[in-house]
């Protein structure tokens, strides 16, 4: 009886130290190579955010209309990195306008590029106020 007894305490011990199946433990509702894809893709179009809205801020026509507005471009481009989402995407958006405008060296701005540019600069310092 004594050694059914430790045979039976044995059997249990040795049941409950076990680990889980594997299956369940990795059972997840979404695949973690799903969530890091997605993860990367949304670091890599803030990414691009950040760099259209640093061309934008980089030409010099963005820079020449700045000064006459006395608008500090590189206290803009400095608050890039510290734009949330939404704003970085609006920004982005206006700078990539502006960028397609002033591709290939135009010299002449047509008003709806000044806007732009006005539009981005205003929001950019916003975002640098409210801060």
């Amino acid at each position: 009886m004594p050694t059914a007894r430790k045979l039976v305490v044995l059997l249990l011990a040795a049941l409950i130290a076990a680990p889980a199946a594997p299956s369940a433990e990795q059972r997840h509702v979404v695949d973690p190579a799903a969530v890091a894809a997605t993860i990367a893709q949304h670091a890599a179009q803030e990414d691009a955010n950040r760099a259209a809205i640093r061309q934008a801020l980089a030409q010099p026509q963005v820079q020449e209309m700045a000064g006459r507005l006395g608008l500090d471009v590189n206290r803009a481009a400095a608050a890039v990195d510290t734009m949330n989402a939404s704003d970085l995407e609006r920004a982005a958006n206006a700078a990539r306008q502006v960028n397609e405008q002033l591709v290939g060296g135009v010299t002449t701005i047509a008003l709806t590029a000044t806007t732009i540019i006005i539009i981005l600069l205003v929001v950019i310092i916003i975002i640098l106020a409210v801060d």
